[in-house]
């Protein structure tokens, strides 16, 4: 007994942290599982092969891959082979014949260390039918919500009608891991877990770091005792990673838990956020149920978009703070301007700052001395705290809402302050606001008590999940409210605005008022709003481009076209300062894309216009558009074709572009509408309020556009006659060798110049995304060139340019911000190239990069 009671005093949560539930050696009885070795030789397979696929796992033991599967099927998994570029690549792929008889599957395949996964589950749901339709009719459900709380709860809503499940909650994990049940929805209409707390036990450590890397996690039958994997063991002796496996078995102790909560099926989709586990859907069902993996993908889907929407409503209410943040500094700032002591501006606008960020008490530190407004700690005591704060943070805003954590002493004055937030203004020794919180009793509703019980049992001395989950009421003291994201980013802007007062006052530093200046600028920019129309823009382009493509060469290249076009675009409103820009400039800007080297083939003529940044966004697609089917279909595809262009002034103010084109192939009027044709018929109407005409004649396309007044700032009159002048032409068989270093800190962009610079003949690429590695590998190994990043997360990718410039290996430097004049004397001499980098970005690049060496 006492052996015994030693044990359990030896058991603790961890225990369930440490249980190998990515190695449980089955797989669920929905779908089957085989492993194949580099070379395709089935060497593992799931037991229940025979009833999934009419084969027996000691029919297909050592056997070719090809051998077993169809031989359609079986090449549909090997060229996509390609797509599995990372350690958490799942290659999904749908309605898979497998076998002669014609059945379909949906196949998964993943990489787990020396083996390739390959998962197939039999093909359930009615084909034809378009599940991504109604996840996008769902995600628009959640336009414009209240609060948090109506986002998630319509969001549980569309789960529900997306997966079926008789309850689905929108699970939020806290700052101590535990979660948080925002919204439920459950098919009796009854509300039984809303609002509760999970403890961070239910969730350990190792099944959270799963839900990061695999996002939907399926359990159709908690009675379902599995398949095995023959055999269970590598030749290492160990067990297969399933971390992203599919149909991965459950744990037992999870079995457990559901059972406990008369779970008989249960689904849990991740929602992540800037990376990190934010929350999930946790789904439950009184009976089996099994979810076809193409509509399982869609879910997924769903809750990837719905991430989008919580930072789009988290973006908003930073909005909504910062707006009423500018107030106050306004009047902080008035105060300051009429002559006023910082401290007696402070206790002026206290109220106002309360109205932003609540508190009880504020104190103002400067020069040693303490100013105090409500209730807070006696100035003895805030001496002390001012001290402890120099030794224990930075420069930062330091919040708490437990102040005995943090001061030792806090019991002294625990009944009039307990929550604290520090906004340092000063350099060392540094002087501080501090805003104090009064203490207040929370009742935590968890569901369950929280407290796991040790138990002996078959498995010997373990955490066995709860019996219960009935509410469990927990009375929490000595603590404040928490503060919120939205009050610590408030705090952030008075902090820069109170750095930037204080630094006038004293006048200290130059460059701490600078960077000051610079985040508060940043600080109430525009920066997220245009971000968001953009991103919404691209989302556009993807949908219409693949919706009007017929192959997916062709969507690409389209897609492609209208992003460099939109990049070209931005790059010259960026050069503007985000002003009124010439159409002339946007006109030669476009046709200079096709690398003519006739610049006689294209003239424009009349008076150019300065046009808003919304119309020249817009024109820069339509004129893409334009010059592309020139070039692809009309005068600019003969040798003798012309492009006319003619601008004049109308009555009204506005601006018309006459489009004429003559020399080259007979016109034919397009058979169907696409896309493009779409930009050029409507984007003008209904952006700009303008007119577009276009007339396929047989001598050559005629088009007419007419921009409003609106959209112009300025007629400029001119006679001269504006045309291209770029007579660079990008050779067609046009190839390097030799080996590449590509240094970019984004993966899917690394991978993507890497696999450009492989098919224009690198015959090796190595891919670094910190200094630190390029330098490393640079150390041992020669190269003949180099594509860098200007930024590398939070470094630059200088370093490396030195050193390649050292051993006169040529390099280009990529760069979202254009090449500017500080970045050209910053770096040895180079090729610089805008980002996003097409393949003829980079090929005009690289040929620069040749003939200059």
């Amino acid at each position: 007994m006492t052996d015994l009671s030693n044990s359990m005093q030896n058991v603790d949560l961890t225990n369930c942290d440490r249980e190998p539930i990515h190695q449980l050696g089955r797989v669920q009885s929905y779908g089957a599982m085989i492993a194949v070795s580099s070379d395709w030789i089935i060497q593992h397979a799931s037991e229940n092969l025979t009833s999934i696929l009419g084969v027996s796992v000691d029919d297909v033991s050592g056997q070719p891959l090809n051998r077993v599967l169809d031989t359609n099927g079986f090449e549909r998994i090997r060229e996509n082979m390609r797509h599995v570029q990372s350690p958490d690549s799942v290659v999904r792929l749908f309605d898979v014949p497998l076998r002669t008889n014609n059945q379909k599957f949906d196949v998964s395949f993943h990489q787990s260390g020396m083996h390739l996964i390959i998962e197939f589950e039999p093909k359930t749901e009615q084909a034809g039918r378009d599940v991504s339709a109604e996840v996008f009719a769902q995600i628009a459900k959640l336009r414009h919500p209240k609060n948090l709380n109506d986002l998630t709860q319509r969001a549980a809503t569309a789960m529900a009608e997306l997966c079926g499940f008789d309850s689905v909650m929108v699970y939020q994990f806290q700052p101590d891991h535990s979660g948080e049940v925002l919204a439920e929805v459950r098919s009796d209409k009854a509300q039984r877990y809303n609002g509760m707390r999970f403890p961070a036990s239910d969730i350990p450590v190792q099944a959270r770091a799963l839900y990061k890397r695999s996002l939907l996690r399926l359990i159709a039958d908690v009675k379902d005792e599995g398949s095995p994997i023959i055999p269970q063991t590598t030749m290492s002796g160990v067990p297969i990673d399933l971390s992203l496996s599919v149909t991965r078995s459950v744990s037992p102790i999870h079995i457990e838990y559901l059972k406990n909560m008369g779970v008989q099926a249960s689904m849990s989709v991740s929602i992540m956020k800037d990376g990190e586990l934010w929350g999930l859907f946790a789904c439950h069902h009184d009976s089996p149920r099994y979810i076809d993996y193409e509509r399982r993908t869609a879910i997924e889907l769903f809750a990837h978009l719905f991430s989008y929407e919580i930072s789009n409503f988290e973006d908003a209410a930073r909005k909504s703070v910062e707006v009423e943040s500018s107030k106050v500094q306004n009047l902080l700032m008035s105060h300051m301007a009429a002559g006023e002591p910082l401290a007696n501006a402070l206790r002026s606008i206290h109220e106002d700052i309360k109205s932003v960020i609540d508190h009880d008490g504020l104190v103002l530190i400067e020069d040693e001395e303490i100013y105090t407004a409500g209730a807070t700690p006696s100035k003895e005591q805030l001496s002390r705290i001012a001290r402890h704060l120099n030794r224990t943070i930075n420069s930062r805003v330091f919040h708490t809402d437990k102040l005995l954590k943090f001061d030792e002493f806090g019991h002294e004055y625990e009944k009039v302050s307990v929550g604290m937030l520090a906004i340092p203004i000063s350099k060392r020794p540094r002087d501080y606001m501090l805003l104090f919180r009064k203490p207040v009793t929370a009742h935590v509703n968890w569901a369950g008590d929280p407290n796991k019980p040790v138990t002996v049992g078959p498995n010997g001395v373990r955490l066995t999940p709860r019996q219960s989950f009935d509410v469990w009421q927990q009375t929490v003291e000595g603590q404040s409210a928490p503060w919120t994201d939205a009050q610590l980013h408030a705090a952030e802007l008075l902090r820069v605005t109170l750095l930037e007062v204080y630094l006038k006052i004293t006048d200290a530093a130059n460059l701490e008022r600078k960077r000051a200046q610079e985040n508060q600028q940043l600080l109430i920019s525009e920066l997220n709003h245009r971000v968001r129309n953009i991103l919404n823009l691209m989302g556009g382009l993807v949908a219409q481009s693949r919706s009007s493509a017929r192959t997916l060469e062709e969507f690409t290249q389209n897609l492609d076209g209208r992003i460099q076009s939109l990049a070209r675009a931005h790059d010259q409103l960026t050069e503007k300062q985000w002003e009124p820009t010439s159409l002339k400039q946007l006109i030669k800007c476009e046709f200079d894309a096709y690398s003519l080297q006739q610049t006689d083939r294209v003239e424009v003529t009349g008076p150019d216009a300065m046009i808003t940044p919304n119309a020249f966004t817009t024109m820069a697609l339509v004129l893409h558009e334009m010059a592309t089917n020139s070039v692809k279909y009309g005068a600019l595809f003969e040798n003798r074709g012309q492009v006319q262009i003619d601008l004049s002034a109308d009555a009204n103010g506005g601006i018309v572009l006459n489009w004429v084109e003559r020399g080259g192939p007979a016109v034919t009027p397009p058979k169907r509408r696409g896309f493009g044709t779409m930009i050029i018929e409507n984007s003008v109407p209904h952006e700009l309020g303008g007119d577009a005409d276009i007339d396929y004649k047989m001598m050559g396309v005629e088009a007419r556009f007419r921009l409003p007044s609106t959209a112009i700032s300025q007629i400029v009159q001119s006679e001269q006659t504006e045309a291209p002048t770029t007579d660079v032409s990008t050779s067609t068989n046009f190839g390097i060798s030799g080996t590449a270093l590509v240094v970019e800190d984004t993966l899917i962009i690394a991978m993507d110049l890497a696999e450009m610079l492989k098919d224009f003949g690198a015959s090796k690429v190595e891919v670094a995304a910190t200094v630190s590695a390029a330098m490393e590998w640079l150390s041992e190994n020669h190269v003949d060139f180099a594509l860098l990043d200007v930024n590398l997360g939070s470094e630059q990718s200088l370093p490396i340019a030195v050193e390649l410039a050292k051993r006169d290996v040529p390099f280009i430097l990529a760069t979202g911000y254009g090449a500017s004049g500080d970045l050209i004397k910053a770096y040895p001499p180079c090729e610089i190239i805008q980002k996003p980098i097409s393949d003829s970005s980079l090929q005009a690049a690289l040929e620069k990069l040749d003939q200059n060496d």
